[in-house]
């Protein structure tokens, strides 16, 4: 991302801000994993999405119209002992040298120094809540500046949350930020597969979820989005299965949901497939079903269409399934209207998609589900996962199926950004049967 792009952002929020307010925004922290170990660190996606600074412990904080700059940072100094152990730090200098800031102080100077910023702005807007620490610590300021109003102080006397301004500014993509979640689809559609080519009886669910992490490193996307699930056989009927522990047999489906996050953008991909690579004919009736759901879905993804159209066209069709496979009996809109199918299909179609892989941005507005309009992107990820019960005929029991594409919603309708990963069951035996033909030849 460009240094035009943040200062773009930035410029929006502020506007957003308006005169006579303030805003607060934190870096993460670093967390421990056990004694002195880090987990990985990651920035927080609202700061990362103003700032692009990268280091943690880091304060942004933005005054529209202020005379000396309106984007503040604190930020680590350099500190070459410590700079000897961790590597570089970007300190005050690159705070406003690389990163834009119109001003930098060291973070020892954040106490001495917020409340001056604070006096005589009328509305603050911070993080409030998320955590306990920063809301003490923001009251702190603020009652500082409220013990001197007798010397002419002023302290603010509305409060409200950063996220309500900067989360609808994220939820429609910029095409930069497209960019970036193109580059992710692709990777982890590379990815999906190399594992539909790769994938056999006898191998472990870690083998291919160690494979999937290989290509998406490869390719330059060094993390994962989110924890990738490979379930095989009854595991993928376990919505958020994360053992991959278990041994591909013969016969089986597996269903892997997985995706690369690239330069800060997610991707979410879900793929089902035979781990032999020929879809026996219940496998083939029920995949049929989920892969119809979700082109019903996808036509209801498009502006104009709010949000809840695309799940309720796959829970119409995967209920007149349903009926038609003898897992259900009655009529569909009855059934609809009685949750009937939500033992088989117990989540919702989709969820947005973008810095956070389930990301920002609320899904209704004023008591209405939101209304589709171009930039937003969504997951698309209708399924089905049968038990092994009586209700269930015993050719369809302990199977889990589940198709999830990104999709980009254009001026004209939609893109699918994971088109790459095959999903047609035809095309998945195609491409899996001429990688087994070259590796038996």
């Amino acid at each position: 991302m460009t240094a035009a792009e943040y200062k773009r952002r930035r410029r929006t929020l502020c506007k957003s801000i308006g005169s006579g307010g303030l805003a607060i925004l934190p870096a993460a922290r670093e967390v421990i994993r056990n004694r002195d170990v880090h987990y990985p660190f990651r920035q927080h996606s609202d700061f990362s999405y103003v700032t692009g600074f990268p280091e943690p412990n880091a304060v942004a904080v933005f005054m529209p119209g202020r005379q000396d700059g309106e984007f503040i940072l604190f930020c680590r100094p350099r500190d070459p002992e410590r700079e000897q152990w961790d590597g570089e730090r970007i300190g005050v200098e690159g705070a406003t040298e690389r990163f834009g800031a119109d001003q930098a102080h060291p973070l020892t100077e954040l106490d001495a120094i917020m409340p001056t910023l604070i006096d005589g702005c009328e509305r603050l807007y911070y993080p409030i809540g998320t955590d306990a620490d920063l809301d003490q610590q923001v009251m702190g300021w603020v009652n500082q500046v409220r013990a001197k109003t007798r010397t002419g102080a002023v302290a603010p006397d509305t409060f409200i949350t950063i996220e309500s301004l900067l989360h609808e500014q994220r939820l429609r993509k910029t095409r930069s930020e497209l960019t970036q979640m193109r580059r992710a689809a692709r990777i982890s559609a590379q990815a999906h597969r190399r594992l539909m080519c790769h994938c056999s009886p006898g191998m472990k669910e870690l083998d291919l979820e160690a494979d999937f992490q290989h290509t998406c490193v490869t390719s330059g996307a060094r993390f994962n989005a989110y924890q990738t699930i490979v379930g095989s056989g009854t595991n993928a009927c376990v919505l958020h299965y994360i053992a991959n522990d278990g041994v591909l047999r013969d016969g089986d489906l597996v269903l892997i949901d997985a995706g690369c996050e690239f330069d800060g953008y997610a991707s979410d991909i879900t793929r089902t497939f035979p781990v032999n690579g020929r879809f026996t004919a219940p496998q083939r009736e029920l995949y049929d079903l989920v892969l119809k759901a979700q082109q019903a879905a996808i036509d209801n993804a498009r502006p104009g269409h709010r949000w809840h159209e695309p799940h309720d066209a796959a829970v119409r069709v995967l209920t007149e399934g349903l009926i038609q496979l003898g897992i259900l009996s009655g009529k569909v809109d009855q059934l609809i209207q009685d949750d009937a199918y939500k033992p088989y299909y117990m989540h919702r179609t989709g969820h947005w998609l973008g810095m956070d892989v389930h990301d920002v941005g609320t899904y209704q507005r004023d008591g209405q589900w939101r209304v589709f309009e171009p930039g937003m992107v969504l997951t698309v990820e209708p399924g089905l996962y049968l038990p092994d019960t009586d209700a269930v005929p015993a050719s369809y029991r302990r199977i889990g199926i589940r198709i999830e594409d990104d999709v980009l919603i254009t001026e004209t309708g939609n893109d699918i950004l994971s088109a790459a990963a095959p999903k047609h069951p035809d095309a998945i035996e195609a491409l899996m049967a001429g990688h087994h033909l070259r590796v038996k030849s």
